[in-house]
């Protein structure tokens, strides 16, 4: 379970990034995070993640209070961030090994996971290539394989779907569905409405630093009878 309480972040000291924010993220569930450009969804994920500290405010994760015991909370999640280009000078599977080692995978889980995940998100073909030579598709695939390697209680994920190719996209689409079978939580920002509407059990749409809405999709579409998707949107965040 994660749990934001209260939550406020100041880059100025003067206007809230993020304002009062409470989110609860329950185990099984895939869940959007859903706002316009600087609504405040990175600043919360960082946070979320402990790359931010907030000004006010406890986040935990599986009851860990990532402030007081920040090694033992992350070891409980898988960060994508929205920019893939880190440790570009590796190659991938040296990179995937350094990530396994960091969190202590024994030799027979890593080789099994990053054989299935590189497949399954077909990147096994590069693992020898250095990473700067990736696409910008190809760095996300490894990003995302490599906060798989542990095989995180939650996985965190800023965009994951830019610069996937279709086939990529799907594989990881439905790998999502697979982690919240296994009761397992993904949490990750999109902008694309329609992919939250397929593939989450709830959405938090957040602009200027507040929740706007938190719950279904569906049950918020039946607030807004006559109104498209977007329409819905534009008029939640206006």
């Amino acid at each position: 379970m994660i749990e934001l309480k209260n939550i406020n972040k100041s880059y100025d000291g003067k206007k809230n990034a993020v304002d009062e924010l409470n989110i609860t993220i329950e185990p099984g569930q895939i869940v959007g995070f859903i706002g316009p450009n600087g609504a405040g969804k990175t600043t919360t994920l960082r946070m979320l993640t402990g790359l931010l500290t907030p000004d006010s405010g406890s986040v935990t994760i599986n009851g860990i209070d990532i402030a007081t015991n920040p090694i033992k909370a992350k070891q409980q999640f898988g960060f994508v961030s929205d920019d893939p280009n880190a440790f570009l000078k590796l190659k991938g599977l040296e990179y995937l090994n350094f990530i396994a080692d960091i969190y202590g995978v024994n030799s027979e889980d890593r080789l099994e996971r990053i054989q299935r995940y590189t497949k399954l998100l077909d990147i096994d073909h590069a693992l020898n290539n250095k990473i700067n030579s990736y696409s910008h598709g190809m760095r996300q695939k490894i990003m995302v394989i490599a906060q798989l390697i542990h095989n995180p209680n939650l996985l965190i994920l800023d965009e994951p779907l830019t610069g996937l190719d279709p086939q990529s996209s799907f594989a990881l689409k439905e790998l999502m569905k697979d982690r919240a079978k296994d009761n397992k939580s993904v949490f990750f920002s999109t902008h694309v409405l329609e992919v939250a509407e397929k593939l989450c059990d709830q959405i938090i749409i957040i602009n200027h630093g507040k929740v706007l809405y938190t719950g279904t999709l569906s049950n918020l579409k039946s607030q807004y009878n006559d109104l498209s998707l977007e329409e819905i949107f534009l008029e939640v965040t206006k």
